[in-house]
């Protein structure tokens, strides 16, 4: 008997193509965007000094592919040109304060060797370390604060924006590109700051259908053998990536999940029942993340209205899912959120498309009010609350719903 994994290259050819990390050799569907970073980076070449660049658009318009390209293309000219530049990017993600990410950037410029410890230094210090490591470098320095919107105070961008005026800098040309997923982000920075990072500001709206088009069709000829893809994918990939925001990445990982389900069944091509097994896969994903980075409380209400469901009571009025959620809340003796509290929970559910409600009205005296109901089968609601259900006891109406996986629950 040979090996159990035997290598398939069917239908891939380049399956790592469709990874999100991938750059390709050239951006499709963002010219107008990359004509105008083009004239923002210009002056680096000439060797003149360098606006500050801000980038803002949601997740998966283009942003970071886009800079990255261009950063490459403008090193690549810098050598050719022999223009002394130096590149530096931070991922901000992770980041929350202006000393975290000052720090980072004062190892990102080290050696791993010399990194310094990550708490523990006076801020002053912390910032003159920086000036040191910046002043060691020539020329023109390029740094790259990517997903900005995570340090959530002003020092840090008020500190390096403010750096060669205030006398801290005197060996290079210091420039800034800031990338942020939140379009309000600027609005929140000290004036100051915000004139200073936003020399140059570009917008990237979500892709259009023929935009998702053009990018899928680069990426499929390079990751597919030919013929591999039925006629109709790449337009229904790009229409449900428009749905879903205009999101790229989202588009492309829809590509590559049909193609592993065409693999696993052995197909011999990719077809579009696939892609909407594909998308019908990702969207259960996504619902199962959105549900358990609830906070407590909300998974409460979530919980409330899925034993309601478990006992064909939806749609249910938001009073009779209050009541059910204070039940919940008192079983383990916690004080309950106030009803206006848990309705607008409840609001916030419809919006991420967890459930569905309707306004019901009761003749010209009785009123109005909501009913709701889940959006999502029982049984998914319940394993994505697995952790609330095994502390706050799981109700008899879901009992039949919980995974055999051998956990004891409470039952109330």
């Amino acid at each position: 008997m040979g090996p159990r994994f035997q290598p398939d290259d069917t239908l891939y050819k380049r399956r790592n193509t469709l990874k999100v990390e991938y750059v390709p050799d050239d951006i499709v569907g963002r010219d107008n965007e990359i004509e105008e970073y083009e004239a923002a980076l210009q002056p680096i070449i000439n060797g003149e000094y360098p606006d500050n660049i801000f980038i803002y658009g949601k997740t998966g318009v283009g942003k970071t592919a886009v800079t990255n390209f261009l950063l490459n293309e403008l090193q690549d000219s810098a050598e050719h040109f022999a223009v002394d530049t130096t590149f530096v990017t931070l991922n901000c993600d992770g980041l929350s304060t202006s000393y975290q990410a000052a720090i980072n950037l004062v190892n990102n410029l080290r050696d791993p060797e010399n990194h310094i410890a990550e708490t523990g230094h006076p801020q002053s210090k912390v910032y003159r370390l920086l000036w040191d490591e910046l002043n060691k470098l020539s020329g023109t320095v390029i740094i790259v604060l990517d997903e900005i919107d995570h340090i959530s105070d002003d020092t840090f961008l008020y500190q390096i924006t403010r750096a060669d005026n205030n006398g801290y800098i005197d060996n290079i040309q210091l420039g800034l590109i800031g990338i942020s997923n939140d379009s309000t982000f600027r609005e929140q920075l000290d004036a100051k700051v915000q004139s200073s990072l936003c020399e140059t500001e570009i917008s990237f709206p979500p892709y259009g259908t023929e935009e998702l088009q053009k990018v899928l069709e680069q990426r499929a000829e390079i990751a597919f053998h030919q013929n591999a893809l039925e006629e109709d994918v790449i337009p229904l990939c790009a229409a449900l990536g428009r749905q879903d925001g205009g999101d790229a990445r989202r588009a492309i990982t829809l590509l590559r999940k049909a193609g592993d389900l065409a693999r696993t069944e052995n197909a011999s091509t990719v077809t579009t029942d696939l892609v909407e097994r594909a998308q019908e896969k990702l969207e259960a994903q996504q619902s199962m993340d959105i549900m358990r980075d609830l906070t407590e409380h909300e998974q409460l209400t979530l919980y409330a209205l899925t034993t309601l469901a478990a006992e064909d009571e939806t749609p249910a009025r938001s009073r009779i899912v209050y009541q059910r959620y204070k039940e919940l809340c008192e079983f383990q003796a916690r004080d309950p959120r106030t009803a206006r509290r848990m309705r607008s929970f409840l609001s916030d559910f419809e919006i991420l498309n967890l459930t569905l409600s309707h306004k019901e009205h009761r003749g010209q005296d009785g009123g109005t009010y909501r009913e709701h109901e889940i959006n999502r089968d029982i049984a998914t609601v319940v394993d994505a609350l697995q952790t609330t259900i095994s502390e706050f006891g799981a109700h008899r109406s879901i009992v039949d719903y919980l995974p055999d996986s051998g956990e004891e629950f409470a039952t109330i």
